[in-house]
């Protein structure tokens, strides 16, 4: 079994993108590992030149910054990367700038990839997700975060990153056919400062807002607080991934948010009933078919 890694970055010091703890987080189980990495304006490049392994291959590239329509150009930079792994790879593993996994799930993920290896109708794996927001003890436990997303594919029957690379399809518009996993993908893309998260508020909306409609979101980035942004938190009681243990020690970040605390409206608390009730998260977004 071959398994490649694969991902995309862009100005990861300036928007304090984990990058080098996500890349890390999953090598382990990468023969190989293709990043590509866009035209930066800090040393990006060097950043992860500089990552200890023979595994990884930099493929450069130049964001198309005309792109302005539904984080586009978002998928047009995981395709790239997506491209340039080897063709007898069985599975490619992407992970995102800002996402990490835990090393107890490094055995997990090899299981399930050696489980459905010769099982032609399993085209990808279904994570589960934690979402961390304001710091590092707080994670959001409510509808408006996606609960799960695929991260591992057969890269073959014209495979391709789904409108802002949130996921993927293949051929013909078609979602992939995926098992859930017993794996969880730790995601700090609301981890940051607060000077950090108002520049990568404000850069990031123009990947799917025109010059004209960049008046407020401009004005939601300045005025931007994390407590103003949330409706429901939960503490977070476990162990982050070790590869994040130094970042978390180094960054110090402080924020605290009362936990019964609940911002819902009529219907979102009827709709966090049923799924308590239930697990039936109604409405939910499905960009695959669990089989």
């Amino acid at each position: 079994m071959k398994v490649a890694g694969f991902t995309f970055i862009r100005n990861a010091n300036i928007y304090d993108y984990p990058i080098v703890e996500a890349i890390t987080s999953i090598l382990p189980l990468c023969d190989e590992f293709v990043v590509a990495v866009g035209n930066s304006e800090d040393d990006t490049l060097d950043l992860i030149r500089n990552i200890p392994t023979d595994k990884i291959r930099i493929v450069e590239t130049v964001w198309d910054d005309s792109l302005r329509e539904g984080g586009k150009v978002l998928a047009q930079e995981t395709d790239k990367a997506l491209a340039a792994i080897s063709p007898d790879v069985d599975w490619a593993f992407y992970i995102q700038g800002d996402e990490v996994m835990h090393e107890t799930y490094i055995p997990v993920v090899k299981q399930a990839m050696e489980t459905y290896l010769a099982n032609s109708d399993v085209e990808g794996l279904l994570f589960n997700y934690l979402h961390f927001y304001g710091s590092y003890n707080y994670y959001g436990n409510s509808r408006r975060w996606y609960r799960r997303e695929v991260r591992i594919v057969r890269p073959f029957n014209q495979v391709y990153a789904y409108r802002d690379a949130q996921g993927f399809r293949r051929s013909n518009n078609k979602k992939l056919r995926v098992k859930l996993i017993d794996a969880y993908i730790y995601h700090y893309g609301w981890v940051k400062s607060l000077e950090k998260i108002k520049k990568k508020y404000s850069y990031f909306y123009r990947f799917w807002h025109s010059d004209e409609q960049m008046n407020i979101p401009q004005k939601e980035a300045e005025n931007f607080q994390f407590a103003k942004h949330i409706d429901s938190l939960a503490l977070f009681n476990g162990s982050h991934p070790a590869v994040m243990q130094e970042r978390i020690k180094r960054e110090n970040i402080q924020f605290d948010f009362d936990t019964r605390q609940q911002n819902y409206s009529t219907r979102v608390k009827v709709l966090a009933w049923v799924e308590r009730l239930t697990g039936w998260r109604i409405g939910e977004y499905k960009n695959y078919k669990i089989i």
